[in-house]
C-alpha cells in the first residue's frame, strides 16, 4: 500500500516528537561523559567494540530515564512557559505511547548494558534510571533539596564508563562522580535562578533566586576546584591538566561571585553559559593529558 506524502509527514512528526522525549542534549551530554569515563579508565588500548555498546546502552537509559520523566511531569510541563510545547502538555502524543516507548528504551538499555557490556554497569544504569525516576521526579515539588540529590544519577555516567571499561569502582572513578555532581549544583541553581517564576507557577520547590542560593553557588564553585584536581592526585593525569583545572575552576568561580553579589538574571545566564563551556573544556584536558595506566 502506497505512503502518502501526507501520511509520511505525520509520520516524520510523531517519530520527531518521540525524539523529543528523549531531551537529545542532555542524553548528548551524557555520552560524552560516558565515553571519557571510559578513555580515562581503559588501561591500554580503548577497546572501541566494547565502548561502542557502552554508548549505545547508556543512551537507551539515558533517553528512557528523560522520557519518562516528561511523561509523570507532563501536568506540570504544561503549566511553564519553557515546556508547554513539550509533546505531551502540547498533546501531540498520548501518555500511554509516551509511556511505553520510555519504559521499552529504559528496560531495553539495562538489559543491553548487562548483556553486552557487564552487570556492574548495567546496575548503575538500572540504580540511576530508578534514583532519577522515582526519588528526584517526585521530590522536585517537595523540597528543594531535590537539586542535590538530583546530582547524584546526573553524575552516574562516567562512573558507567569507567565501570564499563574496568568492570569495577576505585578512589579514581569515584573522583570523576564528584567532579560531575559538584559542577551540577551551580549549572542548576543558574537555571532555576533564571526560571523561578516558571517553577513556582508549576509548583517545583527548586532554589530561588536570591542570597541563600548565591551562597550555595559559591560554596559548591570553591569545593569543586581541589575535587577537580583529584584525577592528578591520583596518577591518572598530568600537571598539564591541574594546572588547566585551577585555571578553570577560578574562572568558573568568579562567575559565581558575580551571580552572588549582583543578584541578576543576566549574570545568572553568564553563569549558566560558562557552565556549558567549563565541563567539556575540564574533560577534554583530562583527555588530552591522561597518563598510561599500568
Amino acid at each position: 500500500m502506497e505512503v502518502t506524502s501526507l501520511e509520511l509527514t505525520r509520520r516524520r512528526a510523531r517519530f520527531a516528537d518521540l525524539m523529543e522525549l528523549t531531551k537529545p542534549r542532555i542524553t548528548f551530554l551524557v555520552l560524552i561523559t560516558t565515553l571519557v569515563g571510559f578513555y580515562m579508565g581503559s588501561r591500554d588500548r580503548v577497546n572501541f567494540l566494547l565502548l561502542f555498546h557502552a554508548i549505545v546502552g547508556t543512551g537507551l537509559v539515558a533517553s528512557g530515564a528523560s522520557a519518562l520523566n516528561q511523561y509523570f511531569e507532563r501536568d506540570l510541563d504544561a503549566r511553564m512557559a519553557r515546556t508547554r510545547n513539550r509533546p505531551l502538555p502540547d498533546g501531540r502524543l498520548f501518555p500511554n505511547e509516551a509511556l511505553i516507548f520510555s519504559s521499552l528504551m529504559s528496560a531495553g538499555g539495562v538489559a543491553y548494558l548487562m548483556f553486552f557490556v557487564n552487570v556492574l554497569t548495567g546496575v548503575l544504569g538500572a540504580a540511576t534510571l530508578t534514583g532519577y525516576i522515582f526519588v528526584y521526579t517526585p521530590l522536585k515539588t517537595r523540597t528543594a533539596l531535590c537539586t542535590l540529590i538530583g546530582a547524584f544519577p546526573g553524575a552516574a555516567p562516567p562512573v558507567m564508563g569507567w565501570t564499563a571499561a574496568r568492570g569495577e569502582i576505585d578512589a579514581v572513578a569515584l573522583s570523576l562522580f564528584a567532579i560531575l555532581f559538584l559542577w551540577q549544583m551551580p549549572h542548576f541553581f543558574a537555571i532555576s535562578w533564571i526560571f523561578t517564576e516558571d517553577y513556582t507557577r508549576a509548583g517545583f520547590s527548586m532554589h530561588v533566586s536570591g542570597e541563600s542560593t548565591g551562597r550555595q553557588i559559591i560554596f559548591f564553585c570553591c569545593a569543586l576546584i581541589p575535587i577537580s584536581i583529584l584525577p592528578t592526585f591520583f596518577g591518572l593525569t598530568g600537571m598539564v591538566y591541574l594546572l588547566g583545572a585551577v585555571l578553570l575552576g577560578f574562572i568558573y568561580l568568579g562567575y559565581g561571585f558575580a551571580v552572588a553579589l549582583f543578584r541578576s538574571n543576566t549574570h545568572a545566564h553568564r553563569l549558566l553559559r560558562i557552565s556549558v563551556l567549563y565541563l567539556p573544556a575540564l574533560l577534554v584536558l583530562m583527555m588530552m593529558d591522561k597518563i598510561q595506566q599500568p
